[in-house]
């Protein structure tokens, strides 16, 4: 700066700061508009520039900088914090617009990003009026998007895969961003194995395919112009080691031998699409052993009967028995008919197994 300078800043019509060097003025005005601005701005003394710490969605609009007679305008736009959406392929989700009721003047602006910013639903109060365009884009939202009258805010049915991405929301000059991440849900039990399908059924050209388990962590990746075709299953203490397959046509996935440590969430991305998986596993049941011991000499008479039928117990037995002198044999006609109420009951045991099963999957 001059000695002769003047510089003052202005948020709208409200004086924030003033440096005059001639008068040795060096001023931060940070209690006005109800202290909005309270130890959040600074003055640099040498160039008179402007900081404003920890910036809020209340300090967006427009700033005015006047140094002697020449004025410069900036508009600074403040984006809310990312609000991270995860939903189910099919289900519906509401964006809300955290608004509890629309005021005359609002206008509210819904916008998804697909290689730009692309306006898909509007809400102006003072014109009356509420459009969504839901042919934009290849019409990927047609029939899909509904706006509440009320508060503005955005619902998306019937959600796809490719809704998953960002959302901007617009309300005068506050902006929040969101990120909507659809995920496909995929059911399997401990022990068997699963494959992430990806949407491809080829390769597409030089795409960089990339798995992630937790969303962040990567696991395997396809890159054929960096000549990487790597599983990386030593990742969370070597829980995938020898377990994973990827193929090289289609980028697919295959996680063999699942444990429950094995359940979460799984992202395929590539440079044009993400898809996102849940997997869910369910433990296996333990497969029950019919006991085939007989009873001992010192039984009471009502089980030493020949209509006992033995606990099953989830241990192994060992099916030969070898009478001592102090023990009481079965008698051959007893054995048969212990064996034959074995084989029935370990038989109803694997239906229900089987039944369950295929309830669990289905």
């Amino acid at each position: 700066m001059k000695d002769d300078d003047l510089i003052q800043w202005r948020f709208y019509d409200t004086l924030l700061t003033e440096i005059s060097k001639q008068r040795g003025r060096f001023v931060v005005y940070d209690d006005v508009l109800d202290g909005r601005f309270r130890d959040r701005l600074k003055l640099d003394n040498q160039t008179g520039s402007l900081t404003i710490m920890n910036t809020t969605t209340e300090d967006t609009g427009h700033y005015k900088l006047q140094i002697n007679s020449v004025i410069k305008y900036i508009i600074l736009t403040v984006y809310g914090v990312l609000k991270s959406l995860l939903v189910k392929e099919g289900d519906s989700v509401t964006i809300n617009s955290g608004l509890t009721e629309m005021t005359d003047n609002d206008v509210i602006q819904w916008r998804f990003f697909f290689n730009d910013f692309t306006l898909i639903a509007e809400v102006d109060v003072k014109a009356n009026s509420m459009t969504v365009y839901d042919d934009v884009l290849d019409g990927r939202f047609r029939d899909r998007l509904k706006l509440d009258d009320q508060t503005g805010s955005l619902t998306i049915t019937n959600i796809r895969n490719t809704d998953s991405g960002l959302y901007e929301l617009y309300s005068g000059y506050v902006t929040f961003v969101f990120f909507l991440s659809v995920h496909n849900e995929i059911s399997v039990m401990e022990g068997d194995s699963v494959t992430l399908n990806s949407k491809l059924t080829n390769k597409v050209g030089d795409d960089e395919i990339q798995w992630f388990v937790n969303e962040s962590i990567l696991c395997a990746e396809n890159n054929k112009l960096a000549g990487r075709f790597t599983v990386y299953d030593d990742v969370l203490d070597g829980r995938f080691r020898d377990r994973l397959k990827l193929k090289k046509r289609t980028g697919s996935l295959t996680i063999m031998n699942i444990t429950m440590q094995h359940a979460g969430y799984y992202k395929r991305q590539t440079n044009k699409l993400t898809e996102s998986y849940r997997l869910i596993v369910s433990a296996s049941l333990p497969v029950p052993v019919i006991s085939t011991d007989c009873p001992s000499s010192s039984s009471s008479p009502s089980s030493s009967s020949g209509s006992h039928l033995n606990p099953i117990r989830n241990q192994t037995q060992h099916l030969e028995h070898t009478c001592s002198d102090s023990e009481h044999c079965c008698g051959f006609t007893e054995a048969v008919i212990r064996l034959v109420l074995s084989a029935l009951v370990g038989v109803a045991t694997v239906l229900l197994l089987v039944y369950d099963i295929r309830s669990r999957r289905a």
